[in-house]
């Protein structure tokens, strides 16, 4: 397609630039706090984003189908997921004893030793490439709208997150 007149103006479109920009924030932060995570023998910001889920819940554990929602995975990703994690140490599954269909991945004190491990750097990392560029009122303010983004488009992840 050429570049014309009309289709200028549609490649212009604030909207365009808005969600460019979260999309470059959100990979931006991500490359910054991957060392964080994997300098702390986590493969992935998932892994860390799952056992904080899991650290944040009641009795610190998750149903799978909760958890996949939450990490916007599938019921198959989240199966992957939770296998390297109990591998590691860090997760086991409980069976849910009021449904045999459903399993539980829980926390276990390795996994909650590598998140008190981690985290402090992780909040520095934050610190340093997220909360502290912004005053506490655009802070206030974004966390706000993406809380209402968030709430729109996986009403599910809003269980611990908030």
């Amino acid at each position: 397609m050429l570049l014309t007149v009309e289709n200028k103006k549609l490649f212009d479109d604030p909207r365009l630039t808005a969600v460019g920009l979260l999309y470059e924030a959100h990979d931006g932060l991500l490359a910054r706090l991957e060392t964080t995570w994997k300098g702390n023998g986590l493969s992935s910001g998932l892994d860390f984003n799952a056992l904080t889920r899991l650290s944040r819940s009641p009795g610190r554990k998750l149903r799978m189908t909760d958890l996949a929602v939450q990490t916007n995975l599938s019921t198959s990703g989240v199966t992957r997921l939770v296998d390297r994690l109990e591998r590691n140490g860090f997760v086991r599954r409980e069976a849910d004893p009021g449904d045999r269909r459903s399993s539980y991945a829980v926390l276990t004190a390795a996994g909650a030793t590598r998140v008190a491990r981690v985290l402090p750097a992780y909040l520095e990392g934050v610190d340093r490439w997220f909360t502290n560029l912004l005053t506490p009122q655009q802070l206030e303010e974004l966390t706000a709208g993406l809380r209402i983004i968030r709430d729109a488009t996986a009403p599910g992840a809003a269980q611990v997150s908030d």
